[in-house]
């Protein structure tokens, strides 16, 4: 008989300092993917999934003055963040209207009121979140069924696994970023498992948007390096970072013992092996945008 899997679920109210935090970092980012999906034509764009709404405000700056951005988020942190950030960058809900929402039961019942105010989109986003529904595919067909004519729906999802260390550290077994990505693979994995009506999707993202309706589906890659030695701002976010990955790891009882007693050192400013005193801690990352378009003559 097999053992049940234990439940695991994102604390979100954690997770908003962090999210508004990404604002700011991934300003150029979002900068450039914001220009890359806009038009002149234009006139109402979604960000599904907004966080700290980070690209809900890339987006306003990218479109025309009398354009709308709706940003639609579930958790009441997370939205107070993203407000936050909305009135910081000067705008008002004239250009970026915030809707608080519920995305799995709006995203997997063929949209709802929250959705109401996207219908129409000439471009939507959605990053990082809809791993978080438990039917990815509905989620999708929903989305996709929000788009104006010649709209867009992108996806920021998935990519490679963050990159920072060598690999033999000196201290524990040699590979123990490896295994840290091996231990949140299998986190993921629970979490999924967890979520209400989790459904597989054993196929990749450019499939499920053409199984969505949508056309010309591509792809895009875009590679983040910071080579060491990195200075202390990039450091104590890559050091943040980690430990907020081992702990959530570590507190789902994922990481073996002496995997975890090597990290607890690592991160620890007090201890002799602090990653601080490294020159060789670096920053390697990529991150995946799908792309599909909605056709021209549809709907």
């Amino acid at each position: 008989m097999s053992t049940p899997q234990r439940a695991v679920a994102v604390d979100w109210s954690t997770e908003a300092s962090r999210l508004s935090a990404a604002v700011t970092e991934d300003a150029d980012w979002y900068a450039a993917m914001a220009r890359a999906l806009v038009r002149p034509t234009d006139r109402l764009a979604a960000d599904i999934g907004c966080g700290g709404a980070g690209m809900a405000i890339a987006l306003a700056a990218a479109l025309p003055p009398d354009t709308l951005v709706i940003g639609v988020d579930g958790d009441d942190d997370v939205f107070a963040g993203a407000r936050r950030n909305v009135v910081h960058a000067g705008l008002d809900e004239e250009r970026v209207r915030l809707v608080r929402a519920d995305l799995h039961e709006e995203l997997q019942t063929s949209g709802g009121t929250g959705l109401d105010a996207a219908r129409g989109a000439d471009v939507i986003w959605a990053a990082a979140s809809i791993h978080h529904l438990g039917d990815q595919q509905a989620a999708l067909d929903t989305l996709a069924g929000l788009l104006a004519p010649g709209g867009r729906l992108a996806l920021a999802e998935g990519g490679l696994p963050r990159r920072h260390l060598p690999w033999d550290l000196g201290l524990g077994k040699p590979g123990l970023e490896a295994r840290l990505h091996a231990a949140e693979d299998r986190w993921f994995a629970r979490m999924r498992a967890s979520l209400p009506g989790s459904v597989r999707m054993p196929y990749g993202w450019p499939t499920a948007l053409r199984r969505a309706g949508l056309v010309d589906v591509a792809t895009r890659t875009w590679t983040f390096h910071t080579p060491a030695p990195l200075d202390e701002s990039a450091r104590a976010r890559v050091l943040d970072s980690l430990a907020h990955r081992v702990r959530r790891v570590t507190d789902d009882g994922e990481m073996a013992d002496d995997d975890a007693r090597a990290w607890s050192r690592l991160l620890d400013p007090d201890d002799p092996e602090w990653l601080g005193h490294r020159d060789d801690v670096y920053s390697l990352s990529a991150r995946s945008v799908y792309l599909g378009y909605r056709a021209p003559s549809d709907g």
